[in-house]
């Protein structure tokens, strides 16, 4: 289970890349990652929560980036980076379906994986302050 929850995070980490650096629209940048990928429906679904979670609360989980990493505008944290926070934010102050390790280990992993040499650290610690917002 935590395999294939783990890639439906890289590819809801993928479409918010790819909505962030280029612009697409989320709702197609979802149906064509899903086309691609042979996910059962709870992952698919998922994938779709995630990335639809992120959108629709961009606003108010960009300004808990800002607020726990004043020394970085949110526009000038590297893409890949700045999604992983994004992601793991509405995973632990939204959405609250998992528990908040594992969404910070999550992020983690991701930023481990896709991020530069210092990407799991930043996402760390950004992530160690917001979860004191979490209400559990």
């Amino acid at each position: 289970m935590t395999g294939t929850r783990r890639k439906a995070r890289q590819l809801a980490l993928q479409a918010l890349y790819e909505i962030d650096s280029v612009g697409h629209d989320a709702e197609e940048v979802v149906t064509h990652l899903l086309a691609n990928e042979r996910l059962a429906e709870e992952n698919s679904a998922f994938i779709s929560e995630l990335v639809g979670g992120v959108i629709h609360n961009r606003q108010k989980i960009d300004q808990n980036i800002q607020n726990f990493a004043p020394a970085w505008p949110v526009e000038q944290i590297p893409v890949i980076d700045r999604n992983i926070l994004r992601l793991a934010i509405f995973e632990i102050i939204f959405d609250n379906k998992v528990p908040v390790k594992v969404a910070i280990n999550e992020a983690v992993e991701l930023a481990k994986t896709f991020g530069s040499d210092s990407s799991s650290k930043f996402v760390n610690g950004v992530l160690g302050s917001v979860s004191a917002l979490a209400k559990r």
